[in-house]
């Protein structure tokens, strides 16, 4: 075998593409279904926050007639199905091991192996749901990574505490207010986007000012990649969607968990300035599109009013939904060089380990990597050194 690709999302399947196209023979192992995180770590709600024009796979650009809408998860799921259907993709193959077997890589499975000059980990940007090290909840008081949350109805009765105002967190909460369940939001430091400024979506304006074809090195530190993404919703045809916005519909706001104890749940000061930080953000971006276009600015709008707790009684409250984010998970592949965060070290996917590549990784070398809209255009740099 030339060439193994491990995972059969949209970073796996661009590359199967290109390698096709390229005459390179391959196979694809995908440990679940196709577009497995997509079927079982999304919630039954969930919508893609970029629009459909952006989805730009390699030969598998979107042609449908909504181009401005968002897809559903389930149609998400079908759009890789689509794009898998001549794929050489093996489903329930579960890579249990990557290593080195003299000047080719031995790729294990739970019950086989295969050899190949070369390997693309496409396992996605994140490997491992990140619960901060503050406590348990008492008994009674469900608890559920973000990955594990399906719909309002899976939760007990009682008040909800959504731990994370990033992505995640922030379309959960909009999700389960409309449900009528009573929410509290612990918000951490983090920005949010417009889904809309001067007639256009933010992601038109994301790639028009530059901001998606940003390079990893540009970052502050390479801690940044960690750092919480600015937050935007494709829920309901696409808005808004932040600590302050959820606030005004009725979730009550807190700072970041210092403490649970027993069922005393203590929050950080600092949600004021934070949510300002974040607002100021917002009108940075803003301005910038502004003068872009040679516009005058907007008026700034009033501020949403939001009612917050120092701390909470969990004597009330049925589940805590922990929406803090991912960390990378690459300790199966033996050997692998990583950095101080645990991202693999590499070069535009090229590892420093001969025929090791990946794809997908967040911020692999542009704010897109990861993401339909910018996955293909790493996908044709990794094949294209294969294929050389």
């Amino acid at each position: 075998m030339d060439t193994v690709v491990i995972g059969a999302g949209q970073a796996g399947l661009s590359a199967s593409h290109l390698l096709a196209e390229a005459g390179v023979e391959h196979l694809v192992l995908e440990a679940g279904e196709v577009g497995e995180t997509w079927r079982s770590r999304r919630w039954d709600g969930f919508y893609l926050n970029t629009p459909n024009w952006s989805l730009r796979l390699p030969g598998h650009e979107y042609e449908g007639e909504e181009p401005d809408a968002f897809l559903p998860r389930a149609a998400v799921v079908e759009y890789l199905d689509a794009y898998a259907r001549n794929a050489p993709v093996q489903t329930g193959a579960r890579v249990t091991a990557l290593r080195r077997a003299g000047d080719r890589w031995r790729v294990e499975l739970d019950d086989d192996a295969v050899e190949a000059a070369n390997v693309i980990v496409a396992t996605g940007a994140f490997g491992r749901p990140h619960r901060p090290d503050v406590g348990a909840a008492p008994a009674g008081v469900l608890e559920l990574n973000g990955n594990e949350y399906r719909s309002p109805e899976q939760l007990p009765d009682g008040a909800v505490l959504v731990v994370g105002s990033g992505q995640s967190g922030c379309q959960i909460a909009d999700e389960l207010l409309r449900a009528g369940r009573e929410v509290f939001l612990a918000a951490g430091r983090c920005p949010w986007f417009p889904r809309r400024h001067r007639g256009h979506d933010m992601i038109h304006w994301a790639i028009e000012l530059g901001l998606m074809d940003e390079t990893a090195d540009k970052l502050p530190s390479p801690a940044a990649r960690l750092a919480c993404n600015p937050a935007i919703s494709g829920n309901d045809g696409g808005h808004d969607c932040h600590a302050r916005w959820l606030g005004g519909r009725g979730a009550v706001l807190a700072g970041r968990v210092e403490r649970i104890d027993g069922t005393r749940v203590t929050f950080g000061p600092g949600l004021d300035e934070n949510l300002a930080w974040a607002d100021e953000f917002a009108a940075t971006v803003k301005k910038r599109i502004d003068e872009h276009v040679g516009a005058e600015p907007e008026p700034p709008e009033e501020p949403i009013e939001y009612r917050s707790v120092g701390e909470l009684d969990l004597a009330g409250v049925g589940a805590i939904l922990w929406t803090t984010g991912f960390r990378p998970d690459f300790g199966w592949v033996e050997g692998v060089e990583l950095d101080e965060q645990r991202f693999p070290v590499q070069e535009r996917g090229a590892a420093p380990q001969a025929g090791l590549y990946f794809l997908g990784v967040n911020w692999m070398h542009k704010r897109k990597s990861a993401l339909f809209l910018g996955v293909g255009e790493d996908a044709a740099h990794v094949v294209s050194e294969i294929a050389r």
